[in-house]
């Protein structure tokens, strides 16, 4: 699996090439600033791309802007974004085109391999993969016909784990229920948010999240 990485400091950088290189990964392009990184994507057509949101030569949202113009140009491009903070704008910009294979993880998760590793294969895969604090600020924001609030305690719990990416089976053992339990939460998580069911994990996800943060 093709990745192209985007880190401008040279220690955690080099620990990521390691890293993914270890697991099975081929990394085709590894650079420090946002205008490579463009290129790089046009160039190399990743499987997927680890890019820190906050490169040179802005150091804002550098990594972030380059990703998202690689997607314009490629849709569907999978994009994990590294990140040092919550930031829900760039969260939202990530998610915005609706088309998945996207992911926001913090840089501190980095460092439990086997999480990194899952959301980067996750991503690659089309899928979404969510760090559990971005979420955890999306669903405090109560949405402007406040019907985030008519969710149960437990709807809140298995929509948490719906925009963390996990499938059905990977709910009901998180929250110890049956598989038939879960899929009642979801179909009435669904009619109080005002969203069509689907059988489309990766698509349930970014309606939920989208929606949450309209």
């Amino acid at each position: 699996m093709r990745v192209v990485l985007a880190e401008d400091l040279f220690l955690l950088k080099d620990g990521l090439v390691r890293t993914l290189r270890e697991h099975g990964f081929d990394v085709v392009a590894a650079v420090d600033n946002g205008p490579a990184l463009l290129r790089s994507l046009l160039a190399e057509r990743p499987d997927v791309a680890v890019v820190d949101i906050r490169l040179p030569p802005s150091f804002t949202d550098e990594g972030l802007q380059a990703a998202l113009a690689a997607r314009r140009q490629i849709p569907g491009l999978p994009v994990l974004v590294l990140s040092q903070y919550v930031e829900q704008l760039y969260a939202r910009e990530l998610l915005a085109d609706g088309l998945g294979a996207v992911g926001y993880l913090l840089k501190d998760r980095v460092s439990h391999t086997e999480q990194f590793i899952d959301a980067v294969t996750r991503v690659a895969h089309g899928g979404t993969a969510m760090d559990a604090q971005v979420i955890s600020r999306m669903l405090a924001r109560n949405d402007a016909r406040g019907t985030i609030t008519d969710l149960t305690p437990r709807e809140h719990d298995v929509l948490k784990l719906m925009a963390e990416g996990r499938s059905n089976a990977a709910i009901s053992l998180q929250l110890h229920i049956s598989d038939s339990a879960v899929t009642k939460h979801i179909a009435n998580i669904f009619a109080k948010l005002r969203l069509a069911p689907s059988e489309d994990d990766n698509r349930r996800v970014l309606a939920v999240l989208a929606y949450l943060n309209a």
